[in-house]
């Protein structure tokens, strides 16, 4: 380690031994452990490595640029979007290869080729309407064609003579670039085994290999082809003859994901901090500030569901038996009996959900808060 090295880390470590405790913190309040998605990162980043695909990572996980630039560093290329807001914070943050990885909005079309002078913006397309909106409009595009691998949600089916017929047409325009083709194999999170991700990843890939083979043999580049979910990523044996993944979920992980076996409990690096506010009202069990506007209404891949579970203390590692059994809106009804005002930590089921709901991370080394990292909880 050189000198400069040497005193950025003993500079770090000062700070974060200097850093409040987070049982100081008010609650609720969304913790974000630096090492474990540090770790995460990297692990992910050597898994596409691996694999022989770029890494473009979907940011609607965190919404957070201190996250996506940790993974631009980690080489990843690109970005991925839900919203064309999350595009413009992005952008403004200096990331100028964002895919809007969402069908195309018809009413959002001028905004699209606003942003699109400024960056390069992929836009989502899956029909002639669609295209045909875009074709009209006075700006150049980079055009994404959505392949529906078998989820069923949106997408052109891979197995259809339509690929080829909405891909010709983008190709065809004058002031549109068939950019890629991109899927999402989102039935990946209904699997019921390892093995049967993997089979749901396998298909996806050969969906997109079909695709992407179709395409040729009309005469049509099919550009980048897309695809990737976390657990599909956490399982797929092969990659072959796919270009780029979009995991997005990786960086922070949750409960769910450690029931898919994507990750262990020690991965998940976000939690929700919550303190007991009430104990007493006859009933079994307490009530602290986690209600669904701190762990969203995802209840989870359990039977009884729940909306997430305690560790056994703020140290976090492991989990107890309880769980959060109900909400409302600032209420989180508890199983177990906790004095009023103890402070609890929570694993929450989806990560997505939970981080929109807060304003900022509170990050920390093991129990140190040593930053806060906004969460551009942005609205188009």
């Amino acid at each position: 380690m050189n000198a400069g090295n040497h005193a950025t880390h003993e500079s770090r470590d000062a700070a974060t031994r200097a850093a409040p405790d987070l049982s100081g913190l008010p609650t609720p309040a969304l913790v974000l452990d630096l090492d474990v998605l540090e770790n995460n990162l990297r692990v992910m980043q050597e898994r596409a490595d691996a694999l022989g695909v770029r890494l473009r990572p979907h940011v609607k996980t965190h919404k957070c640029v201190e996250i996506a630039e940790r993974q631009r560093a980690g080489a990843a290329r690109g970005i991925t979007v839900s919203t064309l807001a999350e595009a413009r914070v992005f952008a403004e943050a200096g990331f100028d290869d964002i895919l809007w990885a969402f069908p195309l909005n018809l009413s959002r079309v001028g905004e699209a080729a606003e942003l699109s002078r400024e960056i390069e913006l992929g836009v989502t397309v899956d029909s002639h309407a669609a295209v045909a909106a875009l074709e009209t409009a006075a700006a150049r595009f980079s055009v994404w064609l959505e392949i529906d691998c078998g989820y069923g949600r949106s997408g052109v089916p891979h197995d259809s003579d339509r690929v080829v017929e909405v891909a010709a047409r983008i190709a065809r325009a004058d002031r549109l670039t068939l950019r890629g083709c991109l899927t999402h194999a989102g039935h990946a999170y209904a699997a019921d085994s390892p093995a049967a991700i993997a089979a749901v990843a396998e298909e996806e890939r050969q969906a997109m290999v079909d695709a992407g083979r179709a395409l040729r043999a009309a005469g049509i580049e099919p550009g980048t082809l897309s695809l990737g979910s976390t657990p599909g990523m956490s399982r797929v044996e092969t990659l072959a003859g796919v270009d780029e993944a979009r995991p997005g979920n990786y960086a922070l992980y949750d409960y769910s994901q450690t029931r898919l076996g994507s990750c262990s409990v020690r991965d998940c690096a976000v939690t929700v901090l919550s303190t007991v506010v009430s104990a007493g009202g006859g009933s079994s069990g307490s009530i602290a500030d986690c209600g669904a506007l701190a762990l969203s209404k995802d209840l989870g891949p359990d039977d009884p569901p729940h909306y997430g579970r305690l560790f056994l203390d703020l140290a976090g590692g492991e989990l107890g038996d309880d769980r959060v059994t109900s909400v409302s809106q600032e209420h989180g009804r508890i199983s177990g009996r906790s004095a009023v005002g103890e402070k609890i930590r929570v694993l929450p089921n989806h990560a997505c959900l939970t981080v929109a709901q807060f304003d900022h991370f509170d990050v920390v080394r093991g129990r140190r808060v040593v930053d806060r990292w906004k969460i551009r909880r942005t609205r188009d």
